[in-house]
């Protein structure tokens, strides 16, 4: 079976079933089993003058590490790797936690603070609800090629070691990327890669919300607004989806305490977002993945 035709199966897999609660209840999720070695990482390795250097030399134990898991699981045979792919994509789960959002800011804006603190980083006490619909619907931008496009993508390129090296990548980079006084050193290379990673898978993500949405035609504000954004990549699929549902995203917001000025993409778009926007973000998410399965079932074809 062709790597695209183990895609096809998987992809179709994944937006049936999603992350079912009974499995992840009684074993770990695999991200969870990737979270946990790579905080035994950190605290055994992230010491001392050498940090940067025992950063470089742990990504790259980590990554031969994973690329050999998936390839002695691929021996497995089809079925296995399209169960595992299945279970490393996320998109029905993405939606789901995205919507979760909406329908916890039509009870109250306190049920929506609490929600969307579960899917973001900033801080969320104090949110009006356009910030709690924004940084909804900028998690879903982001996630939908950090969670659904790259792993796919990487997939089609090295099969299940090409997803596993992502998956390993994005996941330690989500820990230990960030510029913080521990990590600014230790956490260096895997930013560094994350941002290698997902330099055409983020971009292909943009054009996959663009398309659907009709919204192609402003591919050269969509550059502008990506390059506004404080990550090389997050930017391309967050501008598109603002043009896409029309809809600033971005600009300020707290983090730890301290209010960051981010400059809005695409200021002019609507500044009161709420719940029919993040709706209009989730249906946005399922055109963006129906374009991706067809031109995965095209190539499976081929």
């Amino acid at each position: 079976m062709s790597t695209a035709a183990l895609l096809f199966f998987a992809m179709i897999l994944d937006a049936i079933f999603g992350e079912p609660k009974w499995l992840w209840n009684k074993v770990p999720h695999p991200a969870v089993l990737m979270g946990k070695l790579i905080k035994w990482c950190d605290e055994q390795f992230n010491s001392g003058d050498n940090a940067k250097l025992n950063g470089v030399l742990t990504l790259l134990a980590l990554v031969t590490g994973a690329a050999l898991l998936g390839y002695i699981i691929s021996l497995f045979g089809g079925i296995v790797t399209i169960l595992v792919t299945a279970i490393l994509l996320a998109q029905k789960s993405l939606v789901q936690h995205v919507q979760q959002v909406a329908d916890a800011l039509r009870i109250s804006l306190a049920e929506g603070r609490k929600t969307v603190a579960r899917i973001v980083g900033r801080d969320t006490a104090h949110m009006d609800q356009p910030a709690v619909a924004r940084g909804a619907i900028e998690s879903a931008a982001e996630n939908l090629s950090d969670g659904v496009i790259a792993p796919a993508f990487w997939f089609l390129v090295g099969g299940l070691p090409g997803l596993m090296v992502y998956k390993i990548v994005n996941t330690a980079d989500s820990m230990i990327g960030y510029k913080t006084d521990r990590h600014a050193n230790f956490g260096w290379a895997s930013a560094r890669f994350d941002d290698l990673l997902n330099l055409i898978p983020a971009r292909i993500t943009a054009a996959l919300i663009a398309l659907p949405a009709g919204v192609q035609g402003q591919w050269h504000n969509i550059i502008a607004d990506a390059k506004l954004h404080r990550s090389p990549n997050a930017g391309w699929p967050e501008a598109a989806m603002a043009r896409a549902i029309d809809i600033g995203l971005s600009g300020p917001r707290a983090y730890e305490g301290q209010m960051q000025d981010f400059p809005f993409v695409h200021p002019t778009g609507n500044q009161f977002a709420g719940p029919s926007d993040i709706d209009a973000a989730c249906s946005m998410l399922w055109k963006a993945w129906g374009i991706a399965f067809l031109f995965t079932t095209i190539l499976t074809i081929l």
